[in-house]
C-alpha cells in the first residue's frame, strides 16, 4: 500500500494493501477500496461506500457523501462501485437514500468525466460514459453502454435503456428507448435514429441492426399509428429479434413518458 503522509484516513476505512493513496486524500469510516485502486490527491471519500477494484478515482473528487435530500436524518445508506471505472476529477456520487433504494449502484467499465455528478439511489450499468458535466438527478436508471452527452441533464426517476445515445446539451425529462440516439430539451427532445455506431461497435450482428431499424420505423417514423398498434406491428412483424423485443419491453414497463417524437434525420 502506497499512502501519502498528507493523506487522512480513518482507522475503520478498509484498504486493500495494493491501494494508492494521493496527498490530501480524505477516506472516511465504513470505506471499504478494492485491489489497485488508485485515489488521486484531494479526493473525498466517505462511507457507507464501497468500491471494486483497478478503479482510478481523480483529483477532488466527492465519492460517497450523502444525499441531496432535504428528508435524509443521517441515516446509513450505500453507495456501490464496480471495477475498472475511471471517475475524474471532481466528479461528485451521492449514496441512496432511505426513501429510495438505500443505495446507489455504479456498475464496472465505466468512465465518468470531469464535473460529472450522479445522485443519490442511480442506478448505472456496465460500460456506461458520462461526459463532462453530465449530471443524473434521483432514482435515474442508466442501462448498458449508455452514453451521455457533455452538460447534459437527466430529470429524476428517468429510465435510459441500455446502447442510448444521448447528444450534449440535452435535457431529458422522459424515458429514452433503448439502442436509439436523441438529443433536444425537455418536450423539444426527438429520437434521431438507432445508435448504429455503438451496435456495430458492440458486436451487433448486422440482421440485429436492420431489426432494430425497421422496428424504429414502426414505432418512431409511422405518424398514422399509435403507439400501442405500432408496437403489436413490431411484435408481429419483427417477432424473432431479442434487442426488438427488449425495445418493445422498454415501452410496456414504462411508468413515465417514453420519448418518440422523431426528427427527420433517418
Amino acid at each position: 500500500m502506497t499512502i501519502h503522509p498528507t493523506a487522512i484516513i480513518d482507522p475503520a476505512a478498509e484498504l486493500d494493501s495494493s491501494v494508492t493513496v494521493g496527498p490530501y486524500a480524505v477516506i472516511g469510516k465504513g470505506v471499504r477500496v478494492g485491489a489497485d485502486t488508485r485515489i488521486s490527491p484531494h479526493a473525498f471519500l466517505s462511507g457507507p461506500l464501497t468500491i471494486g477494484k483497478a478503479n482510478d478515482i481523480g483529483a477532488f473528487s466527492c465519492v460517497g457523501a450523502p444525499p441531496q435530500d432535504i428528508k435524509y436524518k443521517g441515516e446509513d445508506t450505500l453507495l456501490q462501485i464496480g471495477d475498472n471505472n475511471i471517475i475524474r476529477e471532481y466528479c461528485s456520487i451521492h449514496r441512496g437514500s432511505p426513501g429510495g433504494h438505500g443505495v446507489t449502484t455504479i456498475g464496472s467499465n465505466c468512465m465518468l468525466m470531469a464535473y460529472a455528478h450522479v445522485a443519490h439511489d442511480c442506478s448505472l450499468g456496465n460500460h456506461v460514459i458520462l461526459v463532462n458535466n453530465a449530471t443524473l438527478g434521483g432514482h435515474v436508471e442508466v442501462g448498458e453502454r449508455v452514453t451521455i452527452g457533455g452538460m447534459t441533464a437527466v430529470h429524476q426517476f428517468s429510465r435510459i435503456g441500455e446502447y442510448a445515445f444521448i447528444g450534449g446539451m440535452s435535457g431529458i425529462s422522459m424515458d429514452v428507448p433503448p439502442y436509439v440516439m436523441v438529443a433536444g430539451i425537455r418536450n423539444d427532445m426527438q429520437v434521431r435514429g438507432i445508435n448504429r455506431i455503438g451496435l456495430k461497435r458492440a458486436g451487433f450482428s448486422p440482421e440485429d441492426i436492420r431489426n432494430l431499424g425497421r422496428a424504429f420505423t414502426l414505432i418512431f417514423k409511422t405518424r398514422d399509428l399509435l403507439l400501442q398498434e405500432a408496437l403489436e406491428r413490431v411484435r408481429v412483424e419483427i417477432p424473432d429479434s431479442v434487442p426488438v423485443a427488449r425495445m418493445v419491453e422498454f415501452f410496456n414497463v414504462s411508468n413515465r413518458n417514453v420519448v418518440r417524437l422523431s426528427s427527420d434525420d433517418e
